[in-house]
């Protein structure tokens, strides 16, 4: 019989500000997203299947953030039309985690849905890393530490043009170990850059082993809000904390807006929940067929 998925770990409770908080998601709005995170998962390891190339863990770890912003009116786009000027901007910097994106493309329009069965294929659109080659992809991420400096760059930009124009930057904690990350951080408070979100997958969990063990981290929220950041602390898979968080969004007096988002890497597929060495292991026939159980009966809260 195979082993049923267990409950995700407990992590903190949200940390908004109570002042000017933003109204709280209608429950058909938290059924629509979460039936989007199960969706969303499935065409992941679908597709990773297909090739046995990917990421799993990593990009379901920050699956419910991916959909908050495509799905819960956050990152402004139009369907069907990537290369609209005027879209929003996302860099997904922790890079080995952007073929999240790529079922989500397929979906508004962006790239052909074909083109998922050919993930990592010779001569295929969809690669392993981002590249702007793609369709909807603002940045190449492949190297981490780069995603917030770009994206405190379109910011100013949008500013300086009088565009109103916003960019979300999708971060791993352990990228959070480069010194570039602290220096778009220190510049983007400075430039007052309050059209700039950054959202950091606070798994846990790097190639290597647990994050506070390898080079411990610490409190995120502190850190970002001692560089003149807005920051709040959520659980990462509850919409009912990533929509108000997300809705802090120009509400920040001026300043960029930080969220530690805390997740559960491999979330979702129980035998790769919390697990270092899943990073970007295949699972044999035996795993896949537990995977998918997973995949059809597990629950996200809200």
């Amino acid at each position: 019989m195979p082993k049923k998925a267990t409950p995700s770990t407990a992590r903190p409770r949200a940390t908004t500000p109570a002042s000017d908080t933003p109204p709280a998601p209608s429950a058909e709005l938290l059924r629509e997203l979460t039936g989007k995170s199960h969706w969303l998962r499935r065409e992941l390891f679908q597709m990773v299947m297909a090739t046995k190339k990917g990421h799993i863990p990593s990009s379901f770890s920050c699956t419910e953030l991916l959909v908050s912003l495509y799905y819960g009116g956050f990152l402004r786009h139009r369907k069907g039309e990537p290369h609209d000027p005027s879209r929003d901007r996302l860099i997904v910097s922790k890079g080995h985690a952007a073929m999240a994106l790529y079922p989500i493309l397929a979906d508004i329009g962006f790239v052909p849905p074909g083109e998922l069965a050919n993930f990592t294929r010779k001569d295929a659109l969809l690669r392993m890393y981002a590249d702007p080659s793609i369709p909807g992809i603002d940045a190449i991420s492949g190297s981490l530490g780069h995603g917030l400096g770009i994206a405190s760059g379109m910011c100013l930009a949008a500013k300086q043009d009088g565009r109103d124009q916003r960019a979300f930057v999708v971060l791993g904690d352990s990228e959070c170990y480069e010194g570039s990350v602290w220096e778009s951080a220190y510049f983007a408070a400075h430039q007052g850059l309050d059209n700039l979100v950054a959202i950091v997958d606070r798994n846990g969990l790097a190639i290597m082993g647990r994050t506070e063990e390898l080079c411990r981290i610490g409190s995120l929220e502190e850190k970002f809000r001692s560089f003149g950041w807005e920051s709040l602390s959520i659980d990462g898979h509850s919409y009912g904390e990533i929509l108000p968080a997300l809705g802090r969004l120009g509400r920040t007096g001026g300043k960029p807006l930080a969220i530690i988002a805390n997740t559960v890497k491999g979330k979702g597929i129980s035998f790769m929940e919390n697990r270092s060495e899943w990073h970007n292991r295949m699972p044999n026939e035996a795993e896949q067929r537990q995977a998918w159980l997973d995949l059809e009966t597990n629950t996200i809260a809200n």
